[in-house]
């Protein structure tokens, strides 16, 4: 493997992030035989030919009272792109999750950059635990993007000299700002990704007010858009009950 740099590669600017489902195994029908294994023992094993619709109650009943574990048996790989500083508040959320990413000790990293889209708002105001965060101004967003895009360039040719001068990429990295784009694998299941999705979307249907990120909750939204399509009876009951992870 060569640490020569590739030639002439220029930095690109995106806003948004890439959320792919990968490998799943995951349904309704495994809460269900989870469940009722605790009063039925090997018989329980007949709910994995039975449709889930008709034990929508139970569903209901683990998580309103919080029976979290039946929700455990069932795994979700994503493939996600973001921005770095995306996965280290990623990293926060430890128990149920696996993940594998991109190493820049390794391979030369890709000059793609974030810059924040029209969408995003930029200006935070009030105090802090009680704040919100507003538009901003035309001028503001032309600092923002005008700022980040100088600056990325800069830090993308000093990591590209370094790597010329015969410096290793793991030395060499350090130049580079966390809005640079990484990818990872992160393997979940549905308790695990409920309590996620508790802390890193907003929802009105909640019940506890969340105040995530906004990068980061592009990508829990995405990873809920498939949840909710996998295990669509576990999804309308975390609905329900206050989007609270059991």
């Amino acid at each position: 493997m060569s640490d020569t740099p590739a030639p002439d590669l220029k930095p690109s600017f995106r806003s948004d992030v890439t959320v792919q489902l990968v490998k799943h195994s995951a349904s309704d029908t495994d809460v269900l035989w989870a469940a009722r294994v605790s009063t039925a023992g090997e018989q329980s094993l007949d709910e994995l030919s039975k449709d889930p619709e008709r034990s929508r109650g139970l569903i209901n009943y683990l998580m309103r009272d919080r029976h979290g574990s039946p929700f455990e048996h069932n795994s979700m790989t994503f493939f996600i792109s973001a921005p770095i500083f995306v996965f280290r508040e990623f990293m926060r959320h430890r128990v149920g999750w696996s993940y594998n990413e991109e190493s820049g000790r390794y391979r030369e990293l890709q000059p793609v950059f974030y810059v924040p889209g029209a969408d995003r708002k930029l200006v935070q105001q009030g105090r802090p635990g009680k704040y919100e965060f507003v538009e901003g101004s035309e001028e503001q967003r032309e600092l923002t993007a005008r700022t980040l895009e100088n600056t990325y360039t800069q830090a993308y040719e000093a990591y590209q000299e370094m790597l010329a001068g015969g410096v290793a990429r793991e030395v060499a990295r350090a130049a580079l700002p966390v809005g640079l784009y990484s990818s990872m694998y992160a393997t979940c299941n549905a308790r695990s990704l409920m309590n996620f999705l508790s802390l890193r979307t907003q929802h009105e249907l909640a019940t506890v007010p969340s105040f995530p990120q906004r990068e980061i909750e592009m990508v829990g939204q995405e990873m809920e858009a498939h949840w909710a399509e996998l295990m669509p009876l576990t999804y309308a009951a975390f609905n329900k009950n206050g989007r609270v992870g059991p």
